[in-house]
């Protein structure tokens, strides 16, 4: 009787350690398909003519250029994520990287993003460091454009924040708040150490396919001047095969005279996205943008009067893999003579055509 019970209980424990085992292993098999490094990135590069043959007719960031192969950015992006602290380091070299990161000097301007998070629950989350901006529709890697040249909207608005945010994210709403250094400024000089920017973003999942993003951005700069912009950007599946979105931007500067900020001066802009894939290896995007900009703030630092500019683009997605191709044709009108013409005489309207090689892993 006794050495049945033995051999029973020897039997029960051989049982329970097999199924051990394969707990662990199938637990060991799960860990090794979730690793806690993810690295991701791409590389671009570009031919745009200008039908002007000139580059400056070019206001908007990242392709001045005519007639020429032009490179674009080399980018890598390493995130560490654990159970509730993670980091991320972005990295960008080249032209557009450095443009970008126009602020910095040396080897700080091949850093796009760089910062430490942490999440005490599933819908808290602080950040610091320096993160790409949450204001407009464009954003810096070209793969999560559609088309390859950029707004006047992302050209004008701020790039990059250098601080600390909080991010809060509850069913269909989320939050964001945050303080950072001046718009840009990773390193800000050293006697503008103290001057600030509050940030601040609301967010709405209104269906699975219609969402809306509310942004805010406003502090002193460098130069004492204040602004402050305030932004929305929406986006809305249609169909399968059809969707939009849509940006507009207001912003507000005073600028210092030595005693006192002076009054307001404003631009804004407003930007329609329409985007058609017949095709999971073929779309279309055309982008209607209007800028205005009558008080010379910005875009026409290079021009003799303010103005407006209407800018239209066409640009088309041929994808295979993590490999995208786009050609594009862009016409820009001004309600001033704000461009040149062939001959460099003052002209009211531009137009260049380009096409561009993006890989991304």
């Amino acid at each position: 009787m006794l050495r049945k019970k033995l051999i029973a209980a020897l039997a029960v424990t051989a049982l329970i350690l097999f199924s051990l085992s394969n707990s662990l292993r199938a637990q060991d098999s799960t860990e090794a398909k979730e690793p806690a490094l993810t690295i991701s990135g791409s590389v671009d590069g570009y031919y745009k003519y200008d039908f002007a043959k000139t580059a400056s007719n070019t206001f908007t960031s990242f392709t001045q250029t005519h007639n020429s192969f032009a490179l674009g950015m080399a980018s890598v992006k390493l995130e560490h994520k654990g159970e509730k602290i993670g980091a991320v380091a972005d990295l960008g070299f080249g032209p557009r990287a450095r443009d970008f990161s126009y602020a910095d000097d040396g080897i700080t301007q091949a850093i796009k993003q760089l910062y430490v998070t942490y999440s005490p629950t599933d819908w808290l989350t602080f950040s610091l460091g320096t993160w790409g901006t949450h204001v407009g529709y464009e954003v810096l890697d070209p793969q999560y454009n559609r088309n390859y040249s950029m707004s006047y909207m992302f050209t004008n608005g701020p790039f990059s924040h250098t601080g600390f945010k909080a991010a809060i994210s509850k069913d269909k709403h989320s939050l964001m708040l945050g303080i950072a250094n001046a718009t840009d400024y990773r390193i800000p000089p050293s006697d503008q150490i103290n001057k600030k920017f509050f940030l601040a973003q609301y967010g709405l999942a209104a269906s699975d396919n219609v969402s809306l993003y509310v942004n805010f951005v406003s502090g002193q700069a460098p130069d004492t001047s204040k602004s402050a912009q305030v932004d929305a950007v929406v986006t809305a599946k249609l169909s399968d095969k059809f969707s939009i979105g849509y940006n507009g931007s207001y912003a507000s500067i005073k600028a210092w005279d030595g005693v006192k900020n002076l009054d307001a001066l404003n631009w804004w802009g407003s930007a329609l996205y329409l985007n058609f894939d017949p095709q999971p290896w073929f779309g279309l995007t055309l982008r209607g943008e209007i800028f205005s900009d009558k008080d010379q703030l910005k875009v026409y630092s290079g021009a003799p009067v303010g103005g407006s500019i209407f800018s239209t683009t066409l640009s088309a997605n041929f994808k295979k893999g993590g490999f995208t191709f786009i050609p594009e044709i862009r016409f820009d009108n001004g309600s001033e003579n704000i461009f040149v013409d062939k001959d460099g005489s003052a002209s009211k309207s531009m137009g260049n055509f380009l096409f561009a090689a993006i890989y991304s892993f």
